[in-house]
């Protein structure tokens, strides 16, 4: 490609096919990326080879199994992410403009976030800054990293599995998740069970509960104590693993702390291992390229303070 044809690509290049180009490198598939954009495949994977035409550069080596990022792709994707994430935070900038000191502030969080020193965070904030506006996004901790990465979302809070190295991490809690069952499971207040008597159990758990992801600690234990082949539902929110344990589907993990009202209204009966239970860190996530606004500022500041006058000991729960 000639200086003049690199030129020409601001000026001619449809903006949308990276948005395309970004999806696809996440999904790892055009069949993936098609149907997260609700668009049919054959206009994904047009969408891809006019993109490769413009830039004259193959992006991705595809065909017979094979689907690989080049290195003019992988290139191409960083900064995919950093415009796409420029872009997606116009709306909050503008926000701010017309609303003087006030402001939005996204947070992207795992659904599992019990943490009574955040509420009180929030709390503070909004008596302080009650013109500041909130809107929380509840998902798996990984899409919680990737809000962040692309900068849809101020901040984040979840597990990690695998740090990012253009993400800060703050280290808000570390929670202990116990086994639990409803009232119509034939082990609700039964006492004396050892972890032996869970193995012909059918388990309702967390979609991170596997022993590559954020949840190993609790997929280990499952592995360690042959409990692991037996999960028979799934989600990606707390409240809606806890109802399935509620309803008998099957015994789950849940985090100790969050479901300490449930065990005295006899909705949830504690099982074992009662000692040692699997530990879980919650980090507070950031992306240093963000450009925020004051609200955001004003709230992110205002938990990383919190975190530094509360010692990690009064930060565990369970």
């Amino acid at each position: 490609m000639d200086d003049a044809s690199l030129e020409r690509i601001p000026r001619q290049l449809d903006w949308n096919l990276l948005r395309t180009f970004m999806v696809i490198v996440q999904e790892g598939s055009i069949t993936r990326a098609a149907n997260r954009l609700l668009l049919k495949q054959p206009t994904v994977s047009s969408a891809l080879k006019r993109l490769e035409m413009q830039l004259d550069r193959q992006l991705i080596e595809r065909g017979g199994g094979v689907f690989r990022v080049t290195e003019a792709g992988e290139l191409l994707y960083r900064e995919c992410v950093d415009i796409y994430g420029n872009i997606s935070r116009l709306s909050v900038l503008l926000r701010d403009v017309q609303e003087d000191i006030t402001g939005h502030v996204t947070i992207a969080s795992a659904s599992h976030v019990v943490c009574p020193f955040y509420d009180e965070t929030l709390a503070d904030v909004h008596a302080r800054h009650p013109g500041i506006s909130y809107q929380i996004e509840v998902d798996t901790s990984a899409e919680v990293q990737r809000a962040v990465l692309q900068k849809t979302a101020s901040f984040g809070l979840g597990l990690v599995h695998e740090r990012h190295p253009q993400l800060s991490y703050d280290h808000m809690f570390r929670e202990h998740f116990g086994f639990f069952c409803g009232p119509r499971h034939r082990l609700f207040r039964r006492r004396g069970l050892s972890l032996a008597d869970l193995r012909q159990e059918s388990f309702v758990s967390f979609k991170t509960d596997q022993l590559s992801d954020a949840l190993r600690p609790v997929a280990l234990l499952r592995a360690q104590e042959n409990l692991a082949d037996r999960i028979i539902a799934t989600s990606s929110h707390l409240e809606e693993v806890r109802r399935m344990i509620v309803a008998g589907i099957g015994i789950g993990v849940l985090p100790i702390h969050a479901v300490e009202r449930d065990v005295r209204d006899g909705l949830l009966w504690r099982l074992p291992p009662y000692e040692a239970p699997p530990a879980i860190d919650i980090y507070l996530i950031a992306n240093p390229a963000t450009p925020f606004n004051r609200a955001e500022h004003t709230v992110l500041a205002a938990l990383r303070r919190r975190l530094t006058e509360i010692p990690e000991s009064q930060r565990t729960y369970g």
